[in-house]
């Protein structure tokens, strides 16, 4: 590793470790440890996995205007008639919507506090809302729920925390599982961007000054800045969200960490590992992706010559 590189790697990780104290439930500081299935533990991934979703009244509040997936995988549900899983369902942005529409949905999640915010949310429905709901904690790439769906989807980037080949291999057949005969599966994801990926590491993007939201109340002003650092061996984007109060208090930063992948090679994933791509459209709509594509609406079947592989096969225990 060249001394740039290094340097760049050192700045990552020091800034997604040192400033974690600030999130709940994060452990930092720590030597990679091996997990159950023998993978040795990232705690920068781990971090950047997790961090975003700590905070589900941030979340809600940021992405509250993003309402195009919202009506698309709604209208994916009615048609299917339901029951849905959803991976990755979050604090509910589109599990609700689903639910008020009369399809019947189960959501998975690993992010305790967005599962308890649902909950809580689920509280507030009418029951005949609330018990269209089933909520499951756990792994996309091992939970295993002993039942199928017309409709698998995987909304909002989730599928771009399946990190390695390994990870992709593992939700695959996860999802395959949990699919009827005629099934489908559907997910979306960014397009990769070589400006953005392309950025300085060093720069901090500035964005307008807001008023960070508290599960209590409006919450105090902060400034937002964005740092941007891609690592082009692994394909992951690294994104630093720093946030410094304006009346001088005490700063802190949440880690996210997506994969980036590329068209051709998201393809190929899919077919080697049991899938038809069916349709591949843009952004949310009925077109065909182009240059100006943002995000990629990937719809797929598990092709019928793909055989069920033995337990564990996949790599899971």
């Amino acid at each position: 590793m060249g001394l740039r590189s290094a340097a760049r790697s050192r700045h990552r990780a020091s800034a997604a470790l040192d400033l974690l104290p600030r999130m709940s439930g994060m452990a930092t500081g720590r030597p990679a440890r091996v997990s159950a299935s023998g993978q040795r533990r990232d705690p920068e991934l781990e971090a950047g996995t997790s961090a975003h979703y700590e905070d589900p009244a941030y979340y809600a509040k940021t992405y509250a205007r993003r309402k195009d997936d919202v009506r698309y995988y709604v209208d994916l549900a009615v048609a299917s008639a339901g029951p849905v899983l959803e991976y990755g369902c979050g604090n509910g942005r589109i599990t609700l919507p689903v639910a008020r529409a009369g399809v019947q949905i189960t959501g998975v999640d690993l992010s305790a506090p967005m599962l308890g915010d649902l909950r809580a949310q689920l509280g507030r429905e009418p029951r005949g809302v609330s018990s269209r709901v089933s909520l499951r904690r756990g792994d996309m790439r091992a939970l295993r729920l002993g039942r199928r769906f017309p409709l698998v989807i995987c909304p909002f980037n989730a599928f771009l925390h399946l990190y390695t080949r390994v990870d992709v291999e593992r939700f695959l057949a996860r999802a395959r599982e949990h699919l009827t005969p005629k099934g489908e599966l559907v997910f979306d994801v960014s397009m990769p961007e070589p400006a953005e990926l392309a950025r300085d590491p060093d720069r901090a993007y500035a964005t307008p000054r807001f008023r960070y939201p508290t599960k209590d109340g409006p919450g105090e002003f902060v400034r937002y800045t964005e740092r941007f650092d891609y690592d082009k061996v692994r394909q992951i984007l690294f994104v630093s969200m720093e946030f410094s109060p304006v009346d001088g208090g005490e700063r802190w930063m949440t880690p996210l960490a997506h994969r980036q992948f590329y068209p051709q090679e998201l393809e190929a994933l899919l077919h080697y590992n049991g899938f038809e791509l069916t349709e591949l459209r843009s952004d949310f709509s009925a077109e065909p992706p182009d240059n100006q594509t943002s995000m990629l609406l990937y719809h797929c079947r598990p092709r019928r010559s793909a055989r069920a592989r033995r337990p564990g096969h996949d790599g899971s225990r």
